[in-house]
C-alpha cells in the first residue's frame, strides 16, 4: 500500500495504519488531561467521608456526596479504560476499533466528569454559603458551562466549518476564502 492511495485521512499522506496510529497518540495526549484531573478529584473527594464534618451533614448532602463520588469512580474508570483496553488489543492488529471504543470510552468519562465536578460544587457551596437555591443556581450555570464548551462551541464550529467547505464547493472554491464571521 502507498501512501497516496487515499484511505488516509483528508489532506494527509499517510497509510490507514499511519492515521490509525497518529489518531490513538491524539486520543492519548487528550485523555492524560482530563484523567489527571479526575483521578485527583475523586481522591479528595474519597477523603471527604473521614472528616469530623462529614458526619453532621443533613441526610441530603451525604446522598449528594454518595452520588458524587459514584460518578467520580465512573469517571475515572471510563478515562482509563481505554489504556486497560489497549493492553489487551496491543498486537492484534485491532487500532481502529480501539480508536472507536476509546473515543466512546472518553466520551462517557468527560460527562461523567462534568457531572462529578458539578455536583461536587454542589455539595460544596451547599456546605460553604448555608444557600441551597445558591448553589444549585452556581452549580447549574458550571453545568451549562461545560456543555456549552465541550459540546455546544464543538458542534457549531463544526457547523459552521461544513457550510463553509459546501459552499466552497458549490462555487468552485473561489470566493468563499473569507473567514467566516
Amino acid at each position: 500500500m502507498t501512501k497516496n492511495d487515499g484511505d488516509g485521512a483528508p489532506g494527509r499522506n499517510e497509510t490507514p495504519q499511519e492515521r490509525a496510529d497518529r489518531l490513538w497518540n491524539e486520543l492519548l495526549q487528550e485523555v492524560r488531561v482530563c484523567q489527571t484531573g479526575a483521578q485527583i478529584l475523586f481522591g479528595f473527594l474519597i477523603g471527604v467521608a473521614f472528616t469530623p464534618r462529614f458526619a453532621a451533614l443533613p441526610d441530603f448532602d451525604k446522598n449528594l456526596y454518595v452520588a458524587t463520588v459514584v460518578l467520580g469512580a465512573i469517571a475515572t474508570g471510563a478515562l482509563i479504560a481505554p489504556v486497560a483496553f489497549h493492553r489487551f488489543l496491543a498486537g492484534h492488529g485491532m487500532k481502529p476499533e480501539l480508536i472507536h471504543v476509546a473515543g466512546r470510552l472518553i466520551a462517557i468519562g468527560l460527562t461523567t466528569l462534568a457531572l462529578t465536578i458539578s455536583a461536587a460544587l454542589l455539595l460544596l457551596l451547599r456546605t460553604a454559603t448555608g444557600s441551597p437555591a445558591a448553589a444549585w443556581t452556581l452549580s447549574a450555570v458550571v453545568l451549562l458551562w461545560f456543555t456549552t464548551t465541550w459540546l455546544v462551541l464543538p458542534w457549531v464550529v463544526l457547523r459552521r466549518t461544513a457550510a463553509r467547505q459546501a459552499a466552497l464547493r458549490e462555487h468552485g472554491g473561489t470566493g468563499g476564502d473569507q473567514p467566516t464571521r
